[in-house]
């Protein structure tokens, strides 16, 4: 198995829970005019869990399998946490939806 296919497949995987991919679409449509500019976008973790309910730990676990895959970046702003889309992740997921991958 190719590593494009495994990497892939691990993104996919993180995708299939349900909370990860809300999580996924929050940080997306937080993001989504930056990312067709080419510039990424931080968004605050707290702000990305409006309408989710699920705990401190659940979203961590979450957050930690979506930056696993490659998906989304993390960084810290003090106590806060901060997530970003990876753009070279969409890019890629894009490639394979057009049959250039």
């Amino acid at each position: 198995m190719s590593r494009d296919v495994k990497h892939l497949s691990k993104a996919f995987r993180a995708l299939s829970h349900p909370n990860r991919l809300q999580l996924f679409l929050n940080l997306w449509n937080e993001s989504r005019l930056d990312l067709q500019k080419g510039r990424t976008h931080e968004c605050f973790l707290v702000t990305l869990l409006h309408n989710m309910k699920i705990g401190a730990p659940t979203v961590s676990h979450h957050v930690r399998e979506l930056e696993s895959a490659g998906l989304i970046t993390t960084s810290k702003d003090g106590k806060q946490l901060t997530c970003a889309i990876n753009p070279a992740m969409v890019q890629e997921l894009k490639s394979l939806f057009e049959g250039t991958i």
